[in-house]
């Protein structure tokens, strides 16, 4: 939203309203209609998938860079996962409906938005190879980073269940995971569901998924800028 000019905000801006993202809540569900489309300030959102034996697994974070029910623009649909918010923040909600209008109206939203589906895009393949492929403690690893990039300082709100739900592991293997961390001094300490982290030696420890995510949407992001200053007047983002 800070990079549309103030004409396409005003689009959006009459039925904005501010929510609070409470850490552990389940903001929208596997199967639910997307009613509101949801932009964060602060605070980060998993985005899981649920199978039918009850197991879970993160495929994507959305932090202040994102937004969080867009798809709804290509037409009405259930969410195909669950959305649980990790690091309370706080985020802008404009009803699907209202939001769908000026993405129509505006070349400006719709470029905003295509160039956020690309970065989830990124986020989606990359990681969907790195869950089946790389081992699940470089995978905490690029977790805990993900999170780090999208709140500020060193200390993660996140409990041992909810790293469990991340990565889709047993909670004992969390706790061993958590301790070879511990011991590597990637984690400084864990106390009452935060956890400090060390992030050169946490990015050591993480598989080379975290810095090529970071490069990739990076690009997309400076391709996007640069292509909105060299565009005509009314497709140009600040």
């Amino acid at each position: 939203m800070a990079a549309l000019p103030p004409a396409d905000f005003d689009l959006l801006a009459p039925e904005l309203d501010t929510v609070a993202l409470v850490e552990d809540t389940a903001i929208s569900q596997d199967g639910d209609p997307v009613d509101y489309v949801l932009f964060p300030h602060s605070g980060a959102i998993s985005l899981m998938v649920d199978l039918a034996d009850g197991q879970t697994v993160a495929s994507a974070l959305i932090g202040r860079e994102g937004a969080m029910g867009t798809l709804s623009v290509f037409g009405p649909s259930p969410s195909a996962l669950t959305a649980i918010v990790r690091a309370a923040g706080v985020a802008s909600r404009i009803p699907a409906r209202r939001f769908n209008a000026a993405f129509n109206r505006s070349p400006a939203i719709r470029h905003a938005i295509q160039t956020h589906v690309r970065a989830m895009l990124v986020q989606l393949q990359r990681g969907g190879a790195c869950n089946a492929l790389h081992p699940v403690q470089a995978r905490m690893a690029r977790w805990l980073l993900h999170i780090c990039d999208r709140i500020d300082g060193d200390f993660l709100p996140l409990t041992q269940e909810a790293l469990s739900q991340i990565l889709g592991v047993r909670r004992t293997t969390v706790t061993l995971l958590m301790r070879n961390l511990r011991d590597s001094g990637a984690i400084r300490s864990v106390r009452r569901g935060h956890i400090e982290i060390d992030r050169v030696r946490l990015a050591a420890a993480a598989c080379e998924c975290h810095g090529t995510m970071h490069r990739e949407v990076e690009q997309i992001f400076s391709t996007a800028r640069l292509r909105a200053w060299t565009t005509p007047d009314e497709l140009r983002l600040p």
